[in-house]
């Protein structure tokens, strides 16, 4: 079987990330974290939006209320693109 998740602590080790901005990311419900066998954990679909967040986060100096603003409007961008192409 495919493993589908990461340990946040491996991954922030590796990302060179703070664990607590991934926990604040989860605490403004921009992502999941399920506990797995005890650990906190990511699924691997999250890992391009937690980039996004970095990013925005680090490089961009956005808070996260700013972030989950960015996100709902990326959200309906795709959303009436998707529209769009239908109606074509």
């Amino acid at each position: 079987m495919k493993k589908q998740f990461i340990v946040i602590n491996e991954y922030c080790q590796k990302s060179h990330i703070d664990p607590t901005f991934i926990l604040s990311l989860a605490q403004y419900g921009l992502i999941d974290l399920p506990t797995i066998q005890g650990e906190l954990c990511l699924h691997y679909s999250q890992l391009q939006a937690i980039e996004c967040y970095s990013h925005l986060h680090y490089d961009l100096s956005i808070n996260f209320e700013g972030i989950d603003a960015i996100r709902h409007l990326l959200q309906r961008i795709e959303s009436l693109q998707q529209e769009l192409e239908q109606l074509r």
